[in-house]
């Protein structure tokens, strides 16, 4: 299968944004006094709330890892492929030079 270039880049955009907005949300959820995430505001007794929530940012941050580095390998073999066709077209010109002299 191949990506094209602008799904390629949303694809990195994605993993990039994930890695944001869910730093963030765990920078958040560590720090919660409210007793959602911890029992009397101190951090010796997490809530299930507080695992819950944790559990589900590792796994975006797992996903969004995943989908980031498929659109870094899209990207990578647009590359390839645009110096393969440079390659080969230069060594279309290079034979053509030569039939003609």
């Amino acid at each position: 299968m191949k990506l094209s270039r602008p799904v390629s880049w949303f694809l990195v955009a994605f993993g990039v944004w994930s890695w944001i907005v869910w730093t963030t949300f765990v920078k958040n959820l560590w720090k919660d006094t409210s007793g959602l995430a911890f029992h009397h505001g101190d951090h010796s007794a997490p809530t299930a709330y507080f695992w819950i929530h944790l559990t589900l940012a590792i796994v975006s941050f797992l996903l969004g890892t995943a989908i980031g580095v498929l659109g870094l390998r899209g990207l990578r073999a647009l590359r390839a492929e645009a110096a393969n066709a440079a390659v080969t077209a230069a060594e279309k010109q290079s034979a053509r030079v030569d039939a003609d002299a």
